[in-house]
């Protein structure tokens, strides 16, 4: 019998909301630190890149940006890191829209989990601000914006 904490994949929760976007990553030698396991940057790494992946799905890239002249820039970060990973361990990252106030503030809220067990390895949330991509201030969400970034339910 087994009897870790680690739930087999049939077991494992659902995820927070029904459809997240997820793309897979595979801890590599390069994101390993001194301690053995991803660095916690390596994660917040995983994270953007894994939210300008959703982004572009929804129909928002960086050419969109610049044509609105709107972007939307990291305000705060939040992460739990939960379990360590290590080299060759493959996590599926998970994004989803969680907020949205329809005028300059979105959150986007994540969870990374091992792609084998399911067993949760993070869980996080990063704040954006909308601003002008040419002076840098907060400026309200173009409808583009509003639409595209909707919470998802």
């Amino acid at each position: 019998m087994d009897f870790s904490d680690d739930p087999p994949r049939s077991l494992a929760r659902p995820w927070p909301v029904a459809a997240p976007f997820v793309e897979r990553r595979t801890a590599g030698d390069g994101d390993i630190d001194e301690f053995g396991h991803v660095n916690n940057v390596r994660y917040v790494a995983w994270a953007l890149e894994v939210a300008w992946a959703h982004s572009q799905s929804l129909g928002l890239g960086f050419d969109d940006y610049r044509r609105l002249g709107v972007g939307c820039v990291v305000w705060r970060h939040e992460f739990d890191y939960v379990a360590p990973v290590i080299a060759g361990q493959t996590i599926d990252v998970g994004t989803w829209i969680a907020e949205n106030d329809g005028r300059a503030r979105m959150l986007r809220a994540f969870e990374m989990r091992d792609a084998e067990s399911g067993r949760t390895v993070l869980r996080g949330q990063t704040r954006f601000v909308t601003v002008d991509m040419t002076s840098g201030r907060p400026v309200r969400m173009p409808p583009e914006f509003v639409s595209a970034y909707a919470p998802t339910i």
